[in-house]
């Protein structure tokens, strides 16, 4: 099986892992818009608590999928989920006949546009658990964690994807198939849904100092979650969010990627993160007056983001 990877979207997440794919020998491409100049002389520079440090030099760097040379066997997607974002047409030139569609994005309710879009390919959801950003140009730090879960829409985990699971092991990190990947979808939202928010409305602070002074609030979100991943056939682990609060006391202090975003005044993710599962509680008719309040917050955030844009302060 052929190993050519077409990375859309490399950021802290896609410029990690296709560090990783090109490491056990993938044959590995980016899409990289606003660091395009100096990755394409220099590469990515990678530093990463658990694997080291180590320079990943692309086989392509490209500006838009339609460059690329070549069949892509798979083309991932990685990028941030704002509103108003066309992932069809940025990967569309770039699909082929062979091609297998993995999107690692936060979310909830966000496959059935690619499955619609591509019904003769593969599409493949994939959950990023991980601790990663992207501080300056083309050097991406890795702080904590780096899991991946992989799963085939509607469900399973097929032949290829499983090729793709092992390319990601050999690399170092967990990987591991699902085959009920909305559900692990949901699993992520647990932790998405009080803490991108939460470090937004804070001011800046950290994960952890969040959890610290809050944590009733954490949990109250937490469970509201886990009652509409319920609702909706996706029961979750009965011990999730004990494992969730466990394991955030124990992660370096963290900023989220809905901070960074925030700070450097660009779109945020509130969309997917809570949007749709407010508007997903609704229509199973669930209570969550914690996750509505938090969305109704960030619109407001959003709408400051937008008014410093517009005033070009």
């Amino acid at each position: 099986m052929n190993n050519k990877v077409l990375i859309v979207g490399a950021g802290a997440i896609g410029a990690f892992y296709g560090a990783l794919l090109a490491k056990v020998g993938a044959d590995v491409a980016v899409v990289c818009r606003s660091d395009y100049e100096l990755v394409k002389e220099h590469g990515f520079q990678i530093n990463s608590h658990d694997l080291g440090s180590w320079q990943f030099t692309p086989s392509q760097v490209l500006k838009k999928a339609s460059e690329y040379q070549g069949k892509a066997d798979y083309v991932i997607l990685c990028t941030k989920m704002i509103e108003g974002l066309d992932r069809i047409s940025l990967i569309a030139d770039a699909v082929n006949e062979r091609s297998s569609i993995v999107f690692i994005q936060n979310g909830v309710d966000t496959e059935q546009e690619l499955i619609d879009a591509f019904p003769h390919n593969e599409v493949v959801s994939g959950l990023a658990f991980i601790c990663s950003n992207r501080l300056q140009p083309g050097v991406i730090s890795h702080l904590a964690y780096g899991k991946l879960s992989l799963g085939n829409l509607p469900g399973g985990v097929s032949e290829k994807t499983r090729h793709l699971i092992n390319l990601f092991q050999r690399s170092g990190i967990e990987c591991i198939g699902m085959e009920d990947i909305i559900t692990g979808r949901w699993i992520k939202c647990i932790w998405n849904a009080p803490f991108n928010p939460l470090s937004v409305l804070s001011g800046g602070l950290a994960t952890e100092a969040i959890l610290k002074n809050q944590e009733e609030l954490v949990r109250s979100i937490m469970q509201e979650v886990f009652e509409i991943a319920s609702a909706t056939g996706h029961p979750l682990p009965e011990d999730i969010i004990e494992t969730n609060i466990a394991n955030t006391y124990t992660m370096p202090p963290y900023k989220t990627s809905m901070l960074l975003d925030f700070e450097s005044n660009k779109a945020m993710e509130t969309e997917v993160i809570l949007g749709n599962t407010v508007r997903t509680a609704e229509r199973h008719k669930v209570a969550c007056p914690h996750l509505k309040t938090l969305y109704a917050l960030m619109k407001l955030r959003e709408m400051q983001i937008e008014l410093v844009n517009s005033n070009g302060e």
